[in-house]
């Protein structure tokens, strides 16, 4: 999902995110909660307008792939929680910790098992985009823990911000229950006020003890950050438009909705680029579009018509 997208107005198109936020007098140029709004514009306004991001405000999120993007959220998340767990105690790291308010994985558990069951571990696997996410994650974590600031900013602050437009979007678009299953990931019911807590937050980076070196690194991490998300992005994307091409078709549903979607072999064969026989079901459909068969079809029904009238005479 989005990262580090702060503000929302509603617009014609539907929801809009924007990187917007209130103006404190006590910040300075240099400080590294600017550096990091300043550095990142550039990429906030790509991640922003990658087609899966402009259909998700829109309202044009079908529950698989709603189901999919959570998962992935659980991938990444897990990793995060893990290296900020690791570094709790690192001077680089420590004044940013607040697992109580921040942490997302165990409201990520809960949306997982509203939308798969009990088994949900069983269904779900990390994508190639989100394993890539994973693995920078580690890394930083485990061998540039200041970097880790980086992570947690675009993903926090953005969950705080135009997070909460994403929320209200699924929700009503989804049809998800009033009583908020499915969306927990969007609730921090421990933040009382989430304009104060990002006032805190920034406040917390920019008293780190960070040479401007590695304040120019952490912004480069950020950058970074949101092209992971952005292949994350572009990912769901292409599953998106498969799921909108079996719509379109009208045909039978190639997948009932339940379980992980990649079980389809068309799906699979779809998202590894394979040239194959691909799903039975969209194979039959395909063909029934041929002229010829349709041709064919026609003259088999009309000489049936025929026949049940001379019997009806």
């Amino acid at each position: 999902m989005p990262s580090a997208m702060e503000g929302s107005e509603a617009g014609e198109e539907g929801e809009i995110l924007r990187y917007e936020e209130t103006e404190d007098d006590n910040v300075s140029p240099t400080d590294l909660s600017e550096l990091l709004k300043e550095g990142t514009k550039e990429s906030h306004d790509r991640a922003e307008n990658t087609q899966f991001v402009k259909d998700f405000l829109k309202g044009r999120i079908k529950k698989e792939l709603f189901k999919l993007a959570t998962a992935a959220l659980y991938f990444t998340y897990s990793a995060l929680e893990e290296e900020m767990d690791r570094n709790k105690d690192n001077p680089v790291f420590a004044p940013l910790y607040f697992p109580l308010e921040l942490h997302r994985r165990e409201a990520l558990v809960k949306d997982l098992e509203y939308f798969y069951g009990e088994d949900w571990k069983e269904k779900i696997q990390c994508s190639e985009a989100t394993q890539q996410y994973v693995d920078r994650i580690h890394h930083v974590g485990q061998h540039e823990p200041e970097l880790l600031v980086a992570h947690a900013y675009t993903r926090y602050m953005g969950d705080l911000s135009g997070g909460q437009v994403l929320k209200k979007v699924a929700q009503r678009a989804l049809k998800l229950p009033s009583t908020e299953e499915g969306i927990q990931f969007y609730m921090f019911d421990n933040i009382s006020n989430a304009q104060q807590f990002k006032q805190l937050y920034r406040a917390r980076m920019n008293a780190l003890d960070l040479d401007k070196n590695t304040k120019e690194r952490i912004v480069e991490e950020a950058n970074k950050a949101f092209r992971f998300n952005m292949q994350v992005f572009d990912e769901l994307d292409k599953i998106g438009r498969s799921l909108t091409e079996e719509a379109q078709d009208g045909g039978f549903p190639v997948h009932d909705g339940k379980g992980d979607l990649r079980k389809c072999p068309y799906y699979a064969d779809k998202l590894a680029g394979k040239a194959g026989a691909g799903c039975p079901c969209h194979a039959a459909v395909a063909l029934l579009k041929q002229p010829l068969v349709q041709l064919i079809l026609a003259a088999c029904v009309a000489a049936a018509a025929g026949a049940a009238a001379w019997y009806v005479l």
